[in-house]
C-alpha cells in the first residue's frame, strides 16, 4: 500500500512539472510575440509566428493593398500582457497547445477592464512553441460562465471546442499575388452553412452569419469565377432568406463599391445547394473604381 501510495505520488508530481514546463514554454513564446508586435519587429516576429499564420496574415495584407510586413503592426491596441490575470490551464495535443487566462484584459485603449477570457493558441515548430492566435471572450453575455472561472471552475474551457487544442496544424496558404482590385465576399445565411470560393483562391465559410471577409488575391482583370455550397443548418427551416454577393472595394474615399456579384433569395424562396458563375472586372469597371 506505501509502494502504490508513493508511486501515485510520484505520477502526480511528474504530471504537474510537465504541466509548469508546458506553461513556461508557452509564456515564453507569447510574450516574445508580444514583444515583436509592441517593437515593430518584423524579424522577431517572423522568427515567434506560427508559419500558417504568418502566410495567412500575409496574404490578407496584400489583398488589401497594404504594405507587408509593415502592416503587420498596425494595431488598433497592443497584444494584452499576461502580467496580473489568473493562469486557468495550459493543455496540448499533439503538435497544439493552447493557454487560457481570466481576469482584467487590458488592451492599454482607456476604460476600466472588465473580468474576461483571453485563449492563446500555439503550435510546435522546429524550435520549439511557435505563437498561434490570441482570442479575446468577452463575458460580458455569459455571468454565469465569468462567476464559474472565477472560482476556477474550469467547466466552460472543457466543454467548449475552440478552448482546447485540437491536434492538427492548419496547412500553410500558398502565397497570393498582390491584388489588383480590393474584393469582399459578404454573405447574409441565417440558418445555413455557406461555403464561397473565389478564383480557386479564396476560401470562406459562413455559418449563421452576416459578415463579410477580403477576397485572398483580389478580383482579376477580366473574368472572375465564384463558387458556392449550401447547407440547412440543425434546427432552421430552409425557408430562411439569402444573399451572397462579391464587392469590388474602391481606394478612392468617397466612392461606394461596386456590386460584382450576387446570388440572392428572398424568405421562402429554393436555395440552389450550390452554383458556379462568374463576373468581370472590365475598363468600365476600373473607371468607376478610379472615381472617373
Amino acid at each position: 500500500m506505501i509502494r502504490m501510495i508513493c508511486a501515485i505520488s510520484l505520477a502526480a508530481a511528474a504530471i504537474a512539472s510537465a504541466d509548469d514546463a508546458l506553461r513556461a514554454a508557452l509564456e515564453t513564446n507569447y510574450n516574445a510575440w508580444r514583444d515583436s508586435m509592441v517593437r515593430r519587429d518584423a524579424a522577431a516576429w517572423q522568427r515567434v509566428t506560427a508559419e500558417h499564420r504568418r502566410m495567412e496574415i500575409r496574404n490578407r495584407i496584400v489583398s488589401e493593398r497594404r504594405a507587408f510586413p509593415a502592416a503587420v503592426f498596425e494595431l488598433p491596441a497592443p497584444p494584452p500582457p499576461l502580467a496580473g490575470l489568473k493562469f486557468l490551464e495550459a493543455s496540448q495535443n499533439g503538435p497544439t497547445a493552447k493557454a487560457s487566462y481570466f481576469g482584467k484584459i487590458d488592451f492599454g485603449v482607456g476604460g476600466a477592464p472588465s473580468n474576461n477570457l483571453l485563449v492563446l493558441s500555439f503550435v510546435r515548430g522546429a524550435g520549439g512553441w511557435l505563437c498561434d492566435r490570441a482570442d479575446f471572450v468577452n463575458l460580458s453575455a455569459l455571468p454565469e460562465v465569468r462567476k464559474e472561472l472565477a472560482a476556477g471552475n474550469l467547466k466552460y474551457l472543457k466543454e467548449t471546442p475552440e478552448a482546447q487544442p485540437s491536434g492538427v496544424v492548419p496547412p500553410t496558404p500558398l502565397a497570393a499575388r498582390p491584388a489588383k482590385h480590393i474584393a469582399k465576399v459578404y454573405v447574409f445565411c441565417p440558418g445555413r452553412e455557406v461555403q464561397v470560393q473565389v478564383n480557386k483562391i479564396s476560401r470562406h465559410r459562413f455559418a449563421n452569419a452576416k459578415e463579410a471577409e477580403i477576397v485572398i488575391g483580389g478580383a482579376l482583370d477580366g473574368s472572375n469565377e465564384v463558387q458556392f455550397t449550401t447547407r440547412k443548418l440543425d434546427g432552421a427551416t430552409g425557408k430562411e432568406a439569402l444573399a451572397i454577393r462579391v464587392y469590388l472595394m474602391s481606394e478612392v474615399p468617397g466612392v461606394k463599391p461596386i456590386k460584382a456579384f450576387e446570388y440572392q433569395v428572398q424568405e421562402n424562396g429554393a436555395v440552389k445547394p450550390f452554383g458556379t458563375s462568374n463576373f468581370v472586372v472590365d475598363a468600365a469597371t476600373v473607371g468607376k473604381l478610379s472615381g472617373k
